[in-house]
């Protein structure tokens, strides 16, 4: 508990028995206590806060990929396409261009002009 070892904490209530005296030490102690409670719940609370907010920007960042996500799917099959009736593929439209931000790395650049440390594993 914050470094203190066991002797050092008897040295410190010898002290205080000393120095405050046994008819007063109880009061201290409880006061002590006090603030030691208070503290440690204003920390939960800050830390709960943190760690909120933490959650609330990955939520963010989720939503948003979702959204980009998204818009690729619908940009690629479009709601208002004629799709031919199950089993026949000879009727299918073609499907639409990938746009070039959203192609994958490999696909922009061939593999041979990567470094060899950057390179993906086949």
């Amino acid at each position: 508990m914050f470094g203190i070892d066991s002797s050092e904490l008897a040295v410190v209530v010898i002290l205080a028995l000393v120095f405050i005296g046994p008819k007063d030490l109880p009061k201290v102690m409880r006061t002590v206590g006090y603030w030691v409670g208070r503290v440690r719940g204003m920390a939960r609370h800050f830390t709960a806060g943190i760690e909120n907010m933490v959650r609330e920007a990955e939520l963010e960042e989720m939503d948003k990929r979702w959204r980009e996500e998204n818009e690729r799917i619908m940009s690629v099959h479009p709601p208002d396409a004629h799709y031919p009736e199950p089993g026949r593929a000879d009727e299918m439209p073609a499907v639409a261009e990938v746009p070039e931000p959203m192609l994958p790395l490999d696909e922009k650049q061939p593999h041979e002009e990567l470094p060899p440390e950057e390179r993906p594993l086949p």
